[in-house]
């Protein structure tokens, strides 16, 4: 493994990648096999060493939470987790699996991949907390629903005609409470693991101590913040496709491969990127950009060498 990006001068890359990446659609639900998905796409993540660049990795949690809340339900005796500790939960269990495959891939020099549990600040008053929208957790008959409802007062909706599930609110990051720490690892030459599905929501009391509340926070909005607190020249986000396109989905759909923050937000306004697909990461790398940003890319794991190539993904950029 090349150690180019050793130098504490070096740029920083921060690359995000969900949670379904990781627990694929059609893989046997096993750990080896997560390990196995894990591998594939840290070894795409790892080329961005190679091309001089210091590594923050960020992870989705979807799925993870999903079954870490299923695991309790199937054991009564067990006692309800809140949802900030499951999230806590996934965001170890699976920097475990991304620290030990990047660890692997840099044994034979000193450096080393890290989690960093980490708490990201949200505002009580943030307009989610009064409109939950995010989907959490299986999926449940009218009548499991309602007992949960009157019993453990969550707010659930019909989804799909799949039956109810549990929404919560999914309010923006404000504050990466571990940021000195991520800076410190990074200046140390390793390569942190933070934010992991969002990073745990808290808020801060009147006394200044934390606290974790019911909500989660979108991965590409936190990768975003970080990326922008920590200075970095690349937001890497990964996606199910190559590149973004314009008209998905239809008989006239175009790859974009290069455009400026004003396009992106031009197409974004106009309903290219729809809110329950590529519009959160649109927002999220203008956000980037906006803060002082030079770049981000979108592509899939699998593309990811091409893209960095310059032959595929989406490279948005503050100016062209």
């Amino acid at each position: 493994m090349s150690t180019r990006a050793d130098s504490q001068s070096a740029p920083i890359a921060v690359a995000a990648i969900g949670g379904t990446a990781l627990t694929r659609d059609g893989h046997p639900d096993t750990i080896a096999e997560q390990f196995r998905d894990t591998d594939e796409v840290c070894t795409q993540f790892c080329g961005l060493l190679d091309d001089g660049y210091r590594l923050v990795v960020c992870h989705g949690n979807g799925p993870q939470v999903g079954k870490a809340i299923l695991r309790v339900e199937a054991t009564p005796q067990l006692t309800q987790l809140p949802l900030d500790i499951c999230v806590a939960d996934t965001e170890g269990g699976m920097g475990y699996m991304i620290q030990q495959v990047i660890g692997n891939r840099l044994s034979t020099t000193t450096r080393r991949a890290v989690t960093v549990v980490t708490q990201v600040l949200v505002a009580p008053d943030d307009p989610a907390f009064s409109n939950p929208t995010k989907p959490v957790g299986p999926f449940y008959s009218e009548r499991e629903a309602e007992d949960r409802r009157r019993q453990l007062g969550w707010n659930i909706v019909a989804d799909s005609g799949r039956g109810f599930r549990r929404i919560v609110p999914s309010p923006r990051p404000r504050e990466i409470i571990e940021l000195p720490a991520i800076e410190a690892l990074l200046a140390a030459g390793h390569i942190p693991i933070a934010c992991g599905g969002g990073g745990v929501p808290v808020v801060r009391d009147a006394r200044g101590l934390l606290h974790g509340v019911a909500a989660v926070i979108d991965k590409d909005r936190a990768a975003a913040l970080l990326a922008s607190q920590l200075g970095a020249s690349l937001l890497l986000l990964c996606t199910g496709v190559p590149s973004v396109f314009l008209n998905f989905g239809k008989a006239s759909a175009q790859p974009l491969r290069r455009l400026d923050a004003a396009t992106a937000a031009r197409h974004l306004a106009e309903g290219q990127f729809p809110p329950g697909s590529m519009g959160p990461k649109m927002e999220a790398a203008l956000d980037f950009l906006a803060s002082g940003g030079k770049e981000v890319l979108i592509t899939s794991p699998e593309a990811l060498a091409e893209a960095r190539a310059g032959r595929e993904g989406t490279r948005i950029v503050r100016s062209l």
